[in-house]
Protein backbone atom coordinates (compact mmCIF):
# COMPACT_ATOMS: atom_id res chain seq x y z
CA UNK A 1 0.00 0.00 0.00
CA UNK A 2 2.91 2.33 0.73
CA UNK A 3 3.84 2.31 -2.97
CA UNK A 4 0.42 3.83 -3.70
CA UNK A 5 1.79 7.14 -2.36
CA UNK A 6 5.08 7.09 -4.27
CA UNK A 7 3.99 10.06 -6.40
CA UNK A 8 4.44 12.21 -3.30
CA UNK A 9 8.15 11.31 -3.30
CA UNK A 10 8.50 13.52 -6.37
CA UNK A 11 9.07 17.09 -5.17
CA UNK A 12 7.25 18.91 -7.96
CA UNK A 13 4.07 16.90 -7.55
CA UNK A 14 4.34 17.21 -3.78
CA UNK A 15 4.36 21.01 -4.07
CA UNK A 16 1.39 20.98 -6.45
CA UNK A 17 -0.48 18.56 -4.19
CA UNK A 18 0.16 20.61 -1.03
CA UNK A 19 -1.11 23.83 -2.55
CA UNK A 20 -4.16 22.05 -3.91
CA UNK A 21 -5.10 20.38 -0.64
CA UNK A 22 -5.04 23.73 1.18
CA UNK A 23 -7.16 25.41 -1.49
CA UNK A 24 -9.63 22.51 -1.60
CA UNK A 25 -10.06 22.76 2.16
CA UNK A 26 -11.16 26.35 1.67
CA UNK A 27 -13.57 25.33 -1.09
CA UNK A 28 -15.13 22.70 1.19
CA UNK A 29 -15.59 25.28 3.93
CA UNK A 30 -17.28 27.61 1.45
CA UNK A 31 -19.72 24.96 0.22
CA UNK A 32 -21.76 25.17 3.41
CA UNK A 33 -20.92 28.75 4.40
CA UNK A 34 -21.95 30.45 1.15
CA UNK A 35 -25.24 28.54 1.02
CA UNK A 36 -26.23 29.61 4.52
CA UNK A 37 -24.92 33.16 4.07
CA UNK A 38 -27.38 33.55 1.18
CA UNK A 39 -30.24 31.76 2.95
CA UNK A 40 -29.70 33.91 6.07
CA UNK A 41 -29.72 37.00 3.87
CA UNK A 42 -32.91 36.32 1.88
CA UNK A 43 -34.20 32.84 2.79
CA UNK A 44 -34.75 32.14 -0.92
CA UNK A 45 -33.69 28.96 -2.73
CA UNK A 46 -34.02 30.93 -5.99
CA UNK A 47 -31.45 33.48 -4.79
CA UNK A 48 -29.15 30.64 -3.74
CA UNK A 49 -29.43 29.17 -7.22
CA UNK A 50 -28.57 32.55 -8.74
CA UNK A 51 -25.43 32.82 -6.59
CA UNK A 52 -24.23 29.33 -7.52
CA UNK A 53 -25.07 29.96 -11.17
CA UNK A 54 -23.19 33.26 -11.10
CA UNK A 55 -19.96 31.33 -10.50
CA UNK A 56 -20.73 28.57 -12.98
CA UNK A 57 -21.92 30.66 -15.96
CA UNK A 58 -18.68 32.65 -16.47
CA UNK A 59 -16.71 29.51 -15.67
CA UNK A 60 -18.40 27.83 -18.63
CA UNK A 61 -18.26 30.94 -20.83
CA UNK A 62 -14.49 31.44 -20.46
CA UNK A 63 -13.31 27.81 -20.34
CA UNK A 64 -12.41 27.59 -24.02
CA UNK A 65 -10.45 30.83 -23.81
CA UNK A 66 -8.76 29.50 -20.68
CA UNK A 67 -7.83 26.30 -22.48
CA UNK A 68 -6.15 28.16 -25.33
CA UNK A 69 -4.21 30.36 -22.92
CA UNK A 70 -3.13 27.30 -20.91
CA UNK A 71 -1.66 25.66 -24.03
CA UNK A 72 -0.07 28.90 -25.31
CA UNK A 73 1.38 30.19 -22.01
CA UNK A 74 3.22 28.53 -19.12
CA UNK A 75 0.46 26.72 -17.25
CA UNK A 76 1.87 27.58 -13.83
CA UNK A 77 1.65 31.31 -14.62
CA UNK A 78 -1.99 30.96 -15.67
CA UNK A 79 -2.82 29.15 -12.41
CA UNK A 80 -0.96 31.71 -10.30
CA UNK A 81 -2.91 34.64 -11.73
CA UNK A 82 -6.18 32.75 -11.27
CA UNK A 83 -5.40 32.05 -7.61
CA UNK A 84 -4.61 35.72 -6.91
CA UNK A 85 -7.91 36.81 -8.49
CA UNK A 86 -9.89 34.25 -6.48
CA UNK A 87 -8.11 35.35 -3.29
CA UNK A 88 -9.38 38.90 -3.85
CA UNK A 89 -12.91 37.97 -4.89
CA UNK A 90 -13.59 35.57 -2.03
CA UNK A 91 -11.98 37.97 0.45
CA UNK A 92 -14.40 40.68 -0.67
CA UNK A 93 -17.39 38.37 -0.15
CA UNK A 94 -16.13 37.51 3.35
CA UNK A 95 -15.73 41.21 4.20
CA UNK A 96 -19.26 42.04 3.03
CA UNK A 97 -20.78 39.20 5.05
CA UNK A 98 -18.73 39.96 8.17
CA UNK A 99 -19.68 43.65 8.08
CA UNK A 100 -23.38 42.85 7.42
CA UNK A 101 -23.35 45.01 4.30
CA UNK A 102 -23.81 42.24 1.75
CA UNK A 103 -26.45 42.38 -0.99
CA UNK A 104 -27.25 39.52 -3.32
CA UNK A 105 -26.09 41.43 -6.40
CA UNK A 106 -22.65 41.98 -4.82
CA UNK A 107 -22.23 38.29 -4.02
CA UNK A 108 -23.37 37.41 -7.55
CA UNK A 109 -20.79 39.73 -9.14
CA UNK A 110 -17.92 38.51 -6.97
CA UNK A 111 -18.78 34.86 -7.56
CA UNK A 112 -18.77 35.61 -11.29
CA UNK A 113 -15.22 36.99 -10.97
CA UNK A 114 -14.16 33.87 -9.09
CA UNK A 115 -15.78 31.62 -11.69
CA UNK A 116 -13.96 33.42 -14.51
CA UNK A 117 -10.61 32.84 -12.80
CA UNK A 118 -11.46 29.16 -12.29
CA UNK A 119 -12.14 28.89 -16.05
CA UNK A 120 -8.44 29.60 -16.61
CA UNK A 121 -7.19 27.55 -13.66
CA UNK A 122 -8.88 24.20 -14.38
CA UNK A 123 -7.64 23.47 -17.93
CA UNK A 124 -4.15 24.58 -16.91
CA UNK A 125 -4.23 22.25 -13.90
CA UNK A 126 -5.09 19.19 -16.01
CA UNK A 127 -2.23 20.00 -18.37
CA UNK A 128 0.24 20.77 -15.57
CA UNK A 129 -0.11 17.53 -13.59
CA UNK A 130 1.75 15.29 -16.11
CA UNK A 131 4.68 17.75 -15.95
CA UNK A 132 5.11 17.18 -12.21
CA UNK A 133 5.14 13.37 -12.00
CA UNK A 134 6.66 10.42 -13.88
CA UNK A 135 4.34 8.70 -16.41
CA UNK A 136 4.03 5.45 -14.49
CA UNK A 137 2.68 7.36 -11.48
CA UNK A 138 0.18 9.48 -13.39
CA UNK A 139 -2.99 7.60 -12.36
CA UNK A 140 -1.66 7.53 -8.82
CA UNK A 141 -1.15 11.30 -8.92
CA UNK A 142 -4.71 11.84 -10.18
CA UNK A 143 -6.02 9.52 -7.46
CA UNK A 144 -4.09 11.45 -4.82
CA UNK A 145 -5.56 14.70 -6.11
CA UNK A 146 -8.97 13.08 -5.73
CA UNK A 147 -8.08 11.94 -2.22
CA UNK A 148 -7.13 15.49 -1.30
CA UNK A 149 -10.53 16.66 -2.51
CA UNK A 150 -12.29 13.98 -0.50
CA UNK A 151 -10.36 14.45 2.73
CA UNK A 152 -10.69 18.22 2.65
CA UNK A 153 -14.38 17.80 1.88
CA UNK A 154 -14.84 15.88 5.13
CA UNK A 155 -12.80 18.21 7.32
CA UNK A 156 -13.94 21.38 5.55
CA UNK A 157 -17.64 20.52 5.82
CA UNK A 158 -17.30 19.78 9.52
CA UNK A 159 -15.33 22.96 10.17
CA UNK A 160 -17.75 25.02 8.09
CA UNK A 161 -20.78 23.67 9.96
CA UNK A 162 -19.13 24.56 13.26
CA UNK A 163 -18.12 28.02 12.05
CA UNK A 164 -21.56 28.83 10.63
CA UNK A 165 -23.25 27.71 13.83
CA UNK A 166 -20.66 29.35 16.09
CA UNK A 167 -19.38 32.60 14.60
CA UNK A 168 -21.18 32.92 11.26
CA UNK A 169 -20.52 32.25 7.59
CA UNK A 170 -18.22 35.25 7.06
CA UNK A 171 -15.24 33.70 8.84
CA UNK A 172 -15.55 30.51 6.81
CA UNK A 173 -15.48 32.57 3.61
CA UNK A 174 -12.42 34.45 4.89
CA UNK A 175 -10.60 31.14 5.39
CA UNK A 176 -11.32 30.17 1.79
CA UNK A 177 -9.85 33.45 0.58
CA UNK A 178 -6.57 32.84 2.43
CA UNK A 179 -6.24 29.32 1.02
CA UNK A 180 -5.99 30.70 -2.52
CA UNK A 181 -2.98 32.74 -1.45
CA UNK A 182 -1.38 29.63 0.04
CA UNK A 183 -2.02 27.71 -3.19
CA UNK A 184 -0.33 30.48 -5.18
CA UNK A 185 2.72 30.32 -2.89
CA UNK A 186 3.25 26.60 -3.54
CA UNK A 187 2.70 27.00 -7.28
CA UNK A 188 5.43 29.65 -7.30
CA UNK A 189 7.91 27.08 -5.91
CA UNK A 190 7.49 24.64 -8.83
CA UNK A 191 10.48 23.99 -11.11
CA UNK A 192 9.07 22.71 -14.40
CA UNK A 193 10.44 21.82 -17.85
CA UNK A 194 10.49 24.75 -20.30
CA UNK A 195 7.09 25.50 -21.76
CA UNK A 196 6.66 23.96 -25.23
CA UNK A 197 5.13 26.59 -27.47
CA UNK A 198 2.46 25.52 -29.91
CA UNK A 199 2.66 26.55 -33.56
CA UNK A 200 1.67 30.18 -34.10
CA UNK A 201 -1.85 30.49 -35.48
CA UNK A 202 -5.04 32.44 -34.84
CA UNK A 203 -7.07 32.04 -31.68
CA UNK A 204 -9.83 30.37 -33.69
CA UNK A 205 -7.23 28.10 -35.25
CA UNK A 206 -6.18 26.98 -31.77
CA UNK A 207 -9.79 26.28 -30.89
CA UNK A 208 -10.36 24.30 -34.11
CA UNK A 209 -7.28 22.20 -33.49
CA UNK A 210 -8.44 21.43 -29.94
CA UNK A 211 -11.93 20.63 -31.25
CA UNK A 212 -10.52 18.10 -33.72
CA UNK A 213 -8.71 16.29 -30.93
CA UNK A 214 -11.93 16.36 -28.88
CA UNK A 215 -14.55 15.51 -31.50
CA UNK A 216 -12.72 12.70 -33.28
CA UNK A 217 -12.74 10.56 -30.13
CA UNK A 218 -16.23 9.19 -29.45
CA UNK A 219 -15.35 8.16 -25.91
CA UNK A 220 -14.43 11.76 -25.07
CA UNK A 221 -17.49 13.61 -26.34
CA UNK A 222 -20.02 11.01 -25.18
CA UNK A 223 -18.68 11.16 -21.62
CA UNK A 224 -18.78 14.96 -21.76
CA UNK A 225 -22.38 15.01 -23.04
CA UNK A 226 -23.42 12.60 -20.29
CA UNK A 227 -21.60 14.70 -17.70
CA UNK A 228 -23.23 17.89 -18.97
CA UNK A 229 -26.79 16.69 -18.48
CA UNK A 230 -25.89 14.69 -15.39
CA UNK A 231 -24.36 17.75 -13.72
CA UNK A 232 -27.44 19.80 -14.59
CA UNK A 233 -29.58 17.25 -12.74
CA UNK A 234 -27.12 16.94 -9.85
CA UNK A 235 -27.21 20.71 -9.30
CA UNK A 236 -30.83 20.31 -8.20
CA UNK A 237 -29.51 18.33 -5.23
CA UNK A 238 -27.11 21.17 -4.34
CA UNK A 239 -29.85 23.82 -4.23
CA UNK A 240 -32.76 21.85 -2.81
CA UNK A 241 -30.59 19.83 -0.43
CA UNK A 242 -29.57 22.97 1.46
CA UNK A 243 -33.19 24.16 1.48
CA UNK A 244 -34.56 20.83 2.76
CA UNK A 245 -31.83 20.70 5.40
CA UNK A 246 -32.70 24.18 6.63
CA UNK A 247 -36.47 23.57 6.70
CA UNK A 248 -36.85 19.98 7.89
CA UNK A 249 -33.56 18.22 8.64
CA UNK A 250 -32.11 20.45 11.35
CA UNK A 251 -30.21 23.20 9.56
CA UNK A 252 -26.55 23.72 8.68
CA UNK A 253 -25.38 20.77 10.78
CA UNK A 254 -27.54 18.33 8.83
CA UNK A 255 -26.38 19.66 5.46
CA UNK A 256 -22.77 19.57 6.63
CA UNK A 257 -23.24 15.93 7.69
CA UNK A 258 -24.53 14.98 4.23
CA UNK A 259 -21.67 16.81 2.50
CA UNK A 260 -19.17 15.24 4.89
CA UNK A 261 -20.52 11.79 4.02
CA UNK A 262 -20.06 12.66 0.36
CA UNK A 263 -16.47 13.48 1.25
CA UNK A 264 -15.97 10.20 3.14
CA UNK A 265 -17.23 8.28 0.13
CA UNK A 266 -14.88 10.25 -2.10
CA UNK A 267 -12.03 9.44 0.28
CA UNK A 268 -12.74 5.72 0.05
CA UNK A 269 -13.08 6.00 -3.71
CA UNK A 270 -9.74 7.80 -3.86
CA UNK A 271 -7.99 4.96 -2.03
CA UNK A 272 -9.57 2.47 -4.42
CA UNK A 273 -8.35 4.60 -7.35
CA UNK A 274 -4.76 4.27 -6.13
CA UNK A 275 -4.85 0.52 -6.68
CA UNK A 276 -7.47 -0.20 -9.34
CA UNK A 277 -6.16 -1.47 -12.66
CA UNK A 278 -9.12 -1.88 -14.99
CA UNK A 279 -8.48 -3.09 -18.53
CA UNK A 280 -11.38 -0.90 -19.70
CA UNK A 281 -11.17 1.97 -17.19
CA UNK A 282 -13.95 4.21 -18.52
CA UNK A 283 -16.46 1.37 -18.71
CA UNK A 284 -15.67 0.44 -15.13
CA UNK A 285 -15.78 4.06 -13.96
CA UNK A 286 -18.98 4.95 -15.83
CA UNK A 287 -20.79 1.95 -14.35
CA UNK A 288 -20.31 3.53 -10.91
CA UNK A 289 -21.92 6.86 -11.83
CA UNK A 290 -25.43 5.56 -11.17
CA UNK A 291 -24.67 5.92 -7.47
CA UNK A 292 -24.87 9.70 -7.97
CA UNK A 293 -28.67 9.39 -8.14
CA UNK A 294 -28.93 7.89 -4.64
CA UNK A 295 -28.78 10.99 -2.39
CA UNK A 296 -31.18 12.91 -4.65
CA UNK A 297 -33.69 10.05 -4.56
CA UNK A 298 -33.36 9.76 -0.78
CA UNK A 299 -34.06 13.49 -0.40
CA UNK A 300 -37.19 12.99 -2.49
CA UNK A 301 -38.25 10.17 -0.16
CA UNK A 302 -37.83 12.45 2.89
CA UNK A 303 -35.34 9.97 4.34
CA UNK A 304 -33.56 10.71 7.65
CA UNK A 305 -30.25 12.59 7.55
CA UNK A 306 -28.11 9.49 8.16
CA UNK A 307 -29.81 7.56 5.36
CA UNK A 308 -29.27 10.42 2.90
CA UNK A 309 -25.68 10.60 4.12
CA UNK A 310 -25.23 6.87 3.36
CA UNK A 311 -26.43 7.47 -0.19
CA UNK A 312 -24.07 10.43 -0.49
CA UNK A 313 -21.20 8.22 0.68
CA UNK A 314 -21.77 5.75 -2.18
CA UNK A 315 -22.19 8.60 -4.65
CA UNK A 316 -18.91 10.18 -3.59
CA UNK A 317 -17.03 6.90 -3.91
CA UNK A 318 -18.29 6.10 -7.40
CA UNK A 319 -17.71 9.63 -8.65
CA UNK A 320 -14.16 9.77 -7.32
CA UNK A 321 -13.11 6.50 -8.94
CA UNK A 322 -14.56 7.65 -12.26
CA UNK A 323 -12.83 11.05 -12.08
CA UNK A 324 -9.37 9.53 -11.47
CA UNK A 325 -9.78 7.11 -14.37
CA UNK A 326 -11.19 9.83 -16.65
CA UNK A 327 -8.38 12.33 -16.04
CA UNK A 328 -5.78 9.61 -16.56
CA UNK A 329 -7.42 8.52 -19.83
CA UNK A 330 -7.32 12.09 -21.15
CA UNK A 331 -3.69 12.58 -20.13
CA UNK A 332 -2.62 9.27 -21.66
CA UNK A 333 -4.54 9.41 -24.95
CA UNK A 334 -4.58 13.14 -25.85
CA UNK A 335 -1.41 14.78 -27.30
CA UNK A 336 0.29 16.92 -24.65
CA UNK A 337 0.30 20.08 -26.81
CA UNK A 338 -3.52 19.99 -27.06
CA UNK A 339 -4.31 18.62 -23.59
CA UNK A 340 -5.41 21.88 -21.96
CA UNK A 341 -7.68 22.74 -24.90
CA UNK A 342 -9.31 19.30 -24.84
CA UNK A 343 -9.61 19.65 -21.07
CA UNK A 344 -11.28 23.02 -21.63
CA UNK A 345 -13.82 21.45 -23.99
CA UNK A 346 -14.34 18.78 -21.33
CA UNK A 347 -14.94 21.35 -18.58
CA UNK A 348 -17.04 23.51 -20.89
CA UNK A 349 -19.28 20.65 -21.97
CA UNK A 350 -19.51 19.12 -18.52
CA UNK A 351 -20.65 22.38 -16.95
CA UNK A 352 -22.60 23.90 -19.84
CA UNK A 353 -26.06 23.07 -18.50
CA UNK A 354 -25.27 23.13 -14.79
CA UNK A 355 -26.28 26.81 -14.42
CA UNK A 356 -29.70 25.91 -15.85
CA UNK A 357 -30.19 23.36 -13.09
CA UNK A 358 -29.05 25.84 -10.46
CA UNK A 359 -31.37 28.59 -11.68
CA UNK A 360 -34.39 26.39 -12.39
CA UNK A 361 -34.25 24.21 -9.25
CA UNK A 362 -35.90 26.78 -6.97
CA UNK A 363 -38.73 27.85 -9.34
CA UNK A 364 -39.36 24.20 -10.31
CA UNK A 365 -39.70 23.25 -6.65
CA UNK A 366 -42.27 26.05 -6.20
CA UNK A 367 -44.21 25.06 -9.32
CA UNK A 368 -44.12 21.25 -9.05
CA UNK A 369 -43.05 20.56 -5.50
CA UNK A 370 -39.67 19.70 -4.00
CA UNK A 371 -40.13 15.92 -4.20
CA UNK A 372 -41.27 15.93 -7.84
CA UNK A 373 -38.31 18.08 -8.85
CA UNK A 374 -35.90 15.77 -7.02
CA UNK A 375 -37.40 12.67 -8.67
CA UNK A 376 -37.01 14.22 -12.12
CA UNK A 377 -33.36 14.97 -11.34
CA UNK A 378 -32.84 11.39 -10.15
CA UNK A 379 -34.17 9.98 -13.43
CA UNK A 380 -31.94 12.30 -15.43
CA UNK A 381 -28.78 11.25 -13.57
CA UNK A 382 -29.54 7.55 -14.14
CA UNK A 383 -30.23 8.11 -17.84
CA UNK A 384 -26.88 9.82 -18.38
CA UNK A 385 -24.98 7.05 -16.58
CA UNK A 386 -26.66 4.49 -18.85
CA UNK A 387 -25.73 6.53 -21.95
CA UNK A 388 -22.04 6.42 -21.02
CA UNK A 389 -22.02 2.68 -20.24
CA UNK A 390 -23.90 1.81 -23.44
CA UNK A 391 -21.43 3.58 -25.79
CA UNK A 392 -18.99 1.16 -27.52
CA UNK A 393 -16.14 3.67 -27.52
CA UNK A 394 -16.40 4.02 -23.75
CA UNK A 395 -16.73 0.28 -23.16
CA UNK A 396 -13.76 -0.67 -25.36
CA UNK A 397 -11.16 2.01 -24.52
CA UNK A 398 -8.17 0.23 -23.00
CA UNK A 399 -5.80 1.55 -20.39
CA UNK A 400 -2.33 2.54 -21.60
CA UNK A 401 0.45 0.14 -20.73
Amino acid sequence: MRQSFDALRERQFRLLFTGQIVSLFGDAVTGVALAFAVLDLTGSATDLGYVFAAKTIPLVAFLLIGGVFADRLPRRAVMLVADVVRFGAQGAVALLVLTHTAHIWQIVVLQAVSGTATAFFNPASTGLTPLTVSPERLQQANALRGLSMASTGIVGSAVSGALVAGVGAGWALAIDSVTFAVSAYFLAQLQLPPHVKIAAQSFLGDLREGWREFATRTWVWVIVVAASFGNMMSSVFVVLGALVAKESLGGAGAWATILAALGVGSLVGGFVSLRVRARHPLFFGSSLLGFLALPTALLALHAPVLVIAAGALLAGGGNMIFNALWETALQQHIPAAALSRVSAYDWFGSLAFQPIGLVVAGPAAVAFGVSATLWFATAGILAMALLAVATPGVRHLQAAA
